[in-house]
């Protein structure tokens, strides 16, 4: 089966909302400020954005304090004028590790890492959906580690249960992640070297 190149699907959307006038509102779910940079900078322009910090994966919990610090810090700094809010997602890092149960040695990209997407995604469309955003996303398909036919995959499937509209993204595209690169070195960024969890740690050691 062919790859969907999900970065037109995004144009698509924008090009019809513009044709129409309008400026749909985005949930926008945020793994780190470093790959929401470029994704912020380019949807900003486009939609009416507020970021979802949910990132129960992510170990320890100061960890967790520091990338949720530092996505804030970005947004302020880099769209003073915009007011974009963050709404913090609870921290639970149990929830995490019971959701991919029996994958703690999977490889890492594979199916462990499809059951954290799934997991943090749902719980953006359910918030999405209870507070009538027209659509929802995330900025994990700007990493080149990160499966966005999955993703978008997972999106989908997310959107339907929830009742919800999925934008379709590929952030990478059109060089997203050598911007976002520019942007954390213009910024400052806190960059880590591991997705989050232990397990990616672990294969970074």
């Amino acid at each position: 089966m062919n790859k969907i190149n999900y970065s037109i699907e995004t144009e698509k959307i924008i090009d019809y909302n513009k044709r129409e006038q309008i400026m749909p509102s985005l949930l926008l779910h945020a793994c780190c400020a470093p790959c929401s940079s470029a994704c912020l900078e380019y949807l900003n322009r486009h939609f009416d954005i507020t970021v979802f910090y949910y990132n129960p994966n992510i170990s320890p919990k100061a960890e967790f304090d520091k990338r949720l610090e530092e996505e804030k810090r970005l947004i302020a700094e880099m769209l003073p004028d915009k007011s974009i809010k963050v709404i913090e997602g609870i921290y639970d890092y149990n929830d995490f590790l019971k959701t991919v149960k029996g994958l703690e040695n999977a490889a890492e990209g594979g199916e462990r890492c499809f059951k954290c997407y799934r997991l943090r995604l749902e719980k953006t469309a359910e918030l999405a959906k209870k507070m009538h955003f027209d659509y929802f996303c995330t900025t994990l398909s700007i990493s080149p580690l990160k499966n966005a036919q999955k993703i978008n995959e997972i999106g989908f499937e997310t959107a339907e249960r929830f009742g919800v509209n999925w934008l379709p993204s590929d952030f990478k595209k059109k060089e997203g992640y050598k911007r976002s690169i520019e942007l954390s070195r213009q910024f400052r960024l806190y960059r880590q070297n591991f997705c989050g969890c232990v397990f990616s740690k672990k294969g970074e050691d």
